[in-house]
């Protein structure tokens, strides 16, 4: 295992993007990326277990996702269960908690059923905190919290001279989360996508050329590794943080 002397992201999201272009380069149609996707899912969640990085979450399927053709979803649903209940006895083994944000009401009942499942069965789990952004979308994240904090103000349940940012985090369904250290996207394209767009306020943002399928850990820790090299003054300046 590689050992790390400066401080690795507490929490690492990923936008992980490419496998339809993958596919493409290798003469396949964008299904067969997906399938090839899940293997980078994979080594990348067991690395961040062995790195000891408390909080993932991945851009699994946005809220725009759901205008793609209605083939490729019903196949991007079937591999998120397939490897629900592939990946179960792993998450289990290494003691990873299964989150999920997102308006999940609009997934396929039979991925919701495994979802409450998985989630319920690794609660009590600490090593690490696995989220799937599912049927996510920033902009609707931050609109939900708008719409319940309207609603606690008309019915005088809170003030909203008392509204303040942790108020708000409190309506968001990363709630439970702290904000993001790093976000990496891969396949070179250097959009945010509607991700977090309130919890990556501060964060460290890493664009890789490799496509989604081909990212490995040697990919990880070059991404690590360039993240502990940057100075993180959170408004301050360089002086502010040596006194």
């Amino acid at each position: 295992m590689r050992e790390y002397k400066n401080e690795i992201p507490q929490h690492l999201a990923i936008i992980m993007d490419g496998n339809g272009r993958w596919a493409k380069n290798k003469g396949k149609n964008r299904l067969f990326g997906h399938t090839k996707g899940v293997k980078a899912v994979q080594e990348v969640v067991e690395e961040c277990a062995v790195l000891k990085i408390k909080y993932l979450t991945l851009y699994a399927f946005s809220t725009e996702n759901w205008n793609r053709p209605e083939e490729e979803i019903g196949v991007l649903m079937k591999l998120l269960l397939s490897s629900l209940k592939s990946e179960f006895e792993k998450l289990l083994k290494n003691r990873i908690k299964l989150n999920v944000i997102g308006n999940t009401d609009q997934l396929p009942m039979s991925v919701q059923k495994e979802l409450d499942y998985v989630i319920k069965q690794t609660e009590n789990n600490s090593e690490m905190t696995l989220t799937l952004a599912l049927s996510y979308g920033g902009r609707e994240e931050i609109e939900s919290a708008i719409k319940q904090l309207a609603v606690k103000v008309k019915n005088n349940i809170i003030s909203p001279e008392k509204i303040d940012q942790s108020i708000i985090n409190e309506h968001l369904y990363t709630r439970d989360l702290p904000d993001v250290d790093l976000l990496i996207r891969t396949s070179g394209e250097k959009r945010i996508s509607n991700f977090l767009l309130w919890q990556i306020a501060y964060a460290e943002l890493y664009f890789s050329k490799v496509l989604w399928p081909d990212f490995r850990k040697k990919h990880l820790h070059k991404a690590i590794t360039n993240y502990q090299k940057r100075e993180r003054r959170f408004g301050k300046t360089s002086e502010q943080l040596l006194q």
